[in-house]
This record gives structure tokens, sequence and C-alpha cells, in this order.
């Protein structure tokens, strides 16, 4: 237990702290897992000091983590300018003009997958399309927090295979995968689930009276999202597909859209910011992760869990259950993939589970954590935006919960790898 000793103090720091100060955001990630790294590095006293803090360093400067990062800085400055030439917007506005009024609720969350899909963030995509949702229900007296948890649900779907998510970053580097690998693997899982609570929102929503009006859509704006998604399905590298993407962008920005050189720039700047805390704590977790290691830890929870584990589909669940642990305690499905992320490919690489199942499983069974914590960051924002508590939206999150079963029946059934 002594290995894992420094993620149980950045469990207890965190939650334990936050649930005392009754705030879940009192204590910034970024700051326990500070705390934790050099606690890390002062209970071990079997090496040299010196040798002890090398360690770390390998496990924060490992190749994969140093992968991730320049892809979460790609990632952010794409975003960042993609959204300054209005692309959000127009992503929207795309979805929404073609939506049939008598098929509202489901088209809602139809236009939230592609939104989020598009965007790779489901926060974004849920203070983009909670306003109008809300606002929709208020005005046909529908419920809010049926509207809310359909653009949350929504979020959730396109976030989990979006290829520039911080998810699917961090899933598919862990398991040393290609994104489109694991974009097909999951697609097998989410879509099925998709499909499902686009009809049980159908069925809900038939008959709605609401109207609604839209610009037309500007394809221009949007191509830059279509780019990077269409290339990324074909296979290109990521660091390819988000040079383009920021190519592509910069070329309408001042060719088009009369930005400056210096706001694009700006624009590049704030996007790569953004990232700051995620590279800071993606380094921290991966020196921890390497302390956990050399100690025994990893080995030690192999053993224990192979003597549990009879077979693979007990393997692809101590996984789901592993990474639902870890974001309940984190409350964010990004660090807790990266905290499971080894053990998981250990039990992969035991049980024979391919790792574009590992990774899908990861996202998915994360993502499904993070939908239902009343502290976490979406349904915060979510009912924030909405005036309604956390738990009123949780009530009508069918889409998590149709996630769930459809992905405990894959590994149920599933055959093979």
């Amino acid at each position: 237990m002594k290995a894992f000793s420094p993620l149980l103090f950045f469990f207890v720091a965190y939650v334990g702290g936050s649930i005392l100060l009754h705030d879940f955001y009192a204590i910034p990630i970024i700051v326990a897992f500070v705390a934790a790294s050099l606690y890390a590095l002062f209970v071990f006293r079997t090496k040299p000091f010196n040798n002890i803090v090398m360690a770390f360093a390998r496990g924060a400067g490992n190749e994969n983590i140093m992968y991730m990062i320049l892809i979460f800085i790609l990632a952010g400055a794409f975003a960042s300018l993609a959204k300054s030439i209005g692309a959000i917007d127009a992503t929207v506005n795309l979805c929404l003009y073609f939506l049939p009024t008598s098929l509202l609720l489901p088209g809602l969350f139809i236009a939230t997958c592609l939104v989020s899909m598009s965007i790779g963030t489901s926060v974004g995509s849920i203070v983009a399309m909670v306003p109008l949702a809300a606002g929709l229900a208020t005005q046909t007296g529908n419920s809010v927090a049926l509207y809310t948890a359909c653009i949350v649900g929504g979020a959730f779907f396109g976030d989990n295979l979006s290829f520039i998510s911080d998810t699917t970053i961090v899933a598919t580097r862990t398991q040393g995968i290609a994104m489109h690998e694991k974009f097909k693997a999951n697609l097998r899982i989410v879509l099925p689930a998709a499909l499902i609570a686009m009809v049980i929102y159908a069925v809900i929503g038939f008959g709605s009276s609401a109207t609604h009006s839209v610009d037309a859509p500007d394809i221009v704006r949007v191509l830059p999202y279509l780019v990077v998604l269409v290339t990324a399905i074909c296979g290109f590298n990521v660091i390819v597909v988000l040079a383009i993407g920021l190519l592509l962008c910069s070329a309408l920005a001042l060719g088009l859209y009369s930005l400056t050189i210096t706001s694009v720039m700006q624009s590049v700047d704030s996007g790569v910011k953004a990232m700051c805390e995620l590279i800071v704590v993606t380094m921290l977790a991966g020196g921890l992760m390497e302390m956990v290691r050399i100690n025994g830890g990893i080995d030690s929870l192999m053993n224990k869990i192979s003597r549990r584990i009879k077979n693979r589909q007990g393997a692809e669940l101590s996984i789901g259950a592993l990474v639902v642990l870890a974001d309940f305690c984190t409350a964010n499905n990004t660090i807790a993939i990266l905290t499971v992320s080894s053990i998981a490919k250990q039990i992969a690489e035991r049980f024979g589970i391919a790792p574009q199942r590992v990774a899908s499983l990861l996202d998915t069974w994360s993502c499904f954590a993070q939908s239902l914590i009343p502290y976490g960051a979406q349904l915060l924002i979510a009912s924030g935006l909405a005036g309604i508590a956390p738990t009123q939206i949780i009530q009508f999150l069918f889409y998590p919960f149709v996630l769930a079963l459809v992905t405990l029946g894959s590994s149920l059934v599933k055959k093979g790898k």
C-alpha cells in the first residue's frame, strides 16, 4: 500500500479537502497534484534523493507525455483560432437551421453531438447550446431540466468521439494507438446508445410547438472543423491534422474575415495558455505514476487484480470500474484516464484485449462517470446557465445511462479482441 500512498494522498487532499470546504472546486486540482508530488519525493527513501527526483522527472518527461503535450498545445491553438473566426456559432447555426420544429428535442441532441464532436469540448458545447435550449423550453412551457439534459448528453457523445478532445488524446496515446482506430472501436458502442437516446427524446418531445429561427448557415466558417474531422478519420497523424486546421483557420482569418496577424497570434497564444493547467497536471501525474511503478505499486496491484479476474469480461469490467472510481475522485475524466491508463494497459495485455478497445473503454466509462457527478464542471456550468440544480438535470440524462448499458453489454457478450 505504501507504493500507492501518493495517489491516496492526492485523493484525500483533493476530495477530502473539497468536502470539508463544501466546494469541490475550492482546491485547484493542480495544487493537489503538486502536494502529492512533493509527498512522493520525500516518502520513498530507499534510494538517494537525487535518484528519486530523476525518476520522477523521467516519468513526467516520458515520450508519450511529451507527445500528448504537443497535441494539447496544437488542439488549444486550433480551438481558439476557430472560435475567433466564428466557427462555433456557425456550426450551431448549421445544425439548427435544418432542424424540423416537430422534432426539436432530438434535433437539439443531434446538433449538440455534432457541435461537440467538431470543437472537441463538452464544456464548450454546453456553454454554446444550453442558453438556446433553456430559452426554447421556457418559451414553450416545457421542462428546462429536460432540454438541458438533452444538451449535456449530446455534449458527452461528441466529446467522446472528437479527434481534438483531451480525453481522446490521452486515451489513445497512453494505449499507443492512432486516433482513427479508437474512433472506429468507440463508434460501435456510442452510436447505438445515441440512436436509442434520440428515439427516447423523439418520443418525449414529439409534437412540440416550439419555434426557432437562426441565421443562414455559413459553410466556410465550419470548413476547418470539417477538414479536421475528415483528415483524422482518413488516418492522418493528429499533428498533421491539427497543423492543417491551424493553417486553414489562419488563412480564413486573414483572407476572408479581416483579422490581423497580431490578432491571429493572440488567439493562438490564448488557446495555448488555456491548456497550461492540463499540461502541468499531465506532467505531474506522469511523474507520480512513475514513482508508484518503481516502488512496485503497479506490479502489486496487477497481481491482486489478476487473482480476482478470471476472463476477458472481468478484465474489461475492472478497467471500467477503475476509471469510474478515479473520475469520482478527481471530477475530471481526462485526469481519471491518465491515472489508470498504465494499469489498464497491463490488464489488457494479460487478457488479450486490443489497445483500441481499452482506449474506447477508458473514454466511454470516464464520460459516463463525469456526466453523473453533480460537482463536475459540465453539470455545474449547465445548471448555472439554465438556472436549475445539477440533480434536476441528472434524472433526464438518458444518453449516459444507455451508454453505460451498451458498454456493459458489449463487455459481457463480446468475444475475442
